[in-house]
């Protein structure tokens, strides 16, 4: 399968066989790279591969073949021109930001971001002149009024962890280019298995690779995909200041891509049967999951994404002291903050991946002290659901 055909192929083939190219010991499995240099077969050939003049590897911080793979088979996933990998999901939103952005600019985001991404536009951006200001993530009305002229890009995650609101993705696109503004989508809990940003009209794609793309909470790692130009700034930001993803990394994550889409269609089906079922417990307020008919973007997401993933939220009566009863009382659910993995995760937002954020912040999130996310993995769902049940009796 050459580079040149490969978009002609469905997505779970590509997930298989795009990007690949076998060395002269014909390797029918990706080779993992180990090494930070290269040889030159001459000092001009070294000085054409530094200046950019001759392809090939450099140093593995930017050229690495292992991590080529894998960029160019997630860019064609994701039908974006260039991937730029890095060593973690905030590495790739922090190098989209100091490429395509300088002091001055001003940033609009959702509301319902990551935890950590709002303190990097609220604690660290601010540092360097980069304002940021957040609307609703459904309101495109509220978008709008926070567009200002120094405003260069509008930032958003959608659907959004964890309360699983789902953004209009063609109709922000829209608005950032009516106003000269990149729209740079955070595709972490979709991936490219469920949705492709880029077809909808966004910029830039950015996902935390630790998640869903490896599966299995092995590594660490992110990406950024975009066209060549705004790919190619992240790719010369990632040159200079060094945020990249390691080959055994890459390696790994390539052998998560392999298995994406059937993986995601599971987490999916798991997800919705146990979101449906909490919809009907006793002492539950409020299940968030985009693939529930009560959902107010459920025909939105159905228009957008090809499947609804497996994360969902619960708000429980009695606050903190019932979520943490119910997380406690768990026994087969792990209690941690990741998501993505063959095994089911369960936390408190608003004390773990929330928790850096302030009460107003929280507040203005929609993350509440009775809130629990569950990231739902690989297992029996009637085990889960089991598990679940132990929760809710904790509560009784």
């Amino acid at each position: 399968m050459s580079n040149n055909d490969s978009k002609k192929y469905a997505l779970s083939t590509r997930a298989v066989r795009a990007g690949q190219r076998r060395s002269h010991e014909c390797e029918h499995s990706e080779p993992i790279y180990t090494t930070s240099s290269f040889i030159f077969d001459s000092a001009e050939q070294a000085a054409a591969r530094f200046s950019g003049e001759s392809p090939g590897n450099v140093y593995s911080r930017f050229t690495n073949p292992t991590v080529n793979t894998f960029e160019r088979r997630l860019a064609e996933m994701e039908e974006g021109d260039l991937c730029v990998a890095t060593a973690s999901g905030m590495a790739a939103i922090l190098s989209t930001c100091l490429a395509l952005l300088r002091s001055g600019d001003h940033i609009v985001s959702s509301q319902g971001v990551f935890g950590n991404t709002a303190v990097l536009f609220n604690n660290y951006l601010t540092r360097y002149g980069i304002e940021t200001s957040f609307a609703p993530l459904t309101n495109i009305d509220v978008w709008e009024q926070q567009i200002k002229p120094e405003t260069k890009m509008l930032f958003l995650e959608t659907p959004s962890n964890p309360l699983a609101e789902v953004a209009d993705i063609a109709a922000l696109a829209q608005l950032a280019h009516r106003h000269d503004c990149l729209l740079v989508v955070d595709n972490t809990v979709c991936t490219p298995a469920l949705q492709q940003p880029l077809l909808h009209g966004a910029d830039v794609v950015v996902l935390s690779t630790t998640k869903y793309i490896d599966g299995q909470g092995r590594c660490v790692g992110g990406a950024v995909v975009a066209n060549e130009v705004l790919a190619g700034e992240a790719l010369g930001f990632l040159r200079t200041a060094g945020p990249c993803m390691s080959p055994f990394n890459a390696w790994v994550f390539m052998k998560g891509l392999e298995t994406l889409k059937i993986r995601m269609q599971a987490h999916s089906d798991s997800a919705l049967q146990i979101a449906q079922w909490m919809e009907t417990q006793d002492g539950v307020n409020h299940v968030y999951y985009a693939g529930l008919e009560s959902h107010p973007q459920h025909q939105l997401a159905k228009r957008q994404q090809k499947g609804f993933g497996g994360l969902l939220a619960f708000d429980l009566k009695g606050g903190r002291d019932a979520a943490w009863r119910f997380i406690n009382a768990t026994q087969l659910i792990s209690i941690t903050a990741n998501l993505g993995d063959a095994k089911s995760t369960i936390t408190h937002p608003a004390t773990t991946t929330h928790g850096r954020l302030t009460q107003e912040e929280r507040d203005s999130a929609g993350i509440g002290d009775g809130l629990v996310r569950i990231a739902v993995g690989l297992e029996d769902v009637e085990d889960l659901m089991d598990d679940i049940q132990r929760g809710l009796s904790a509560l009784k």
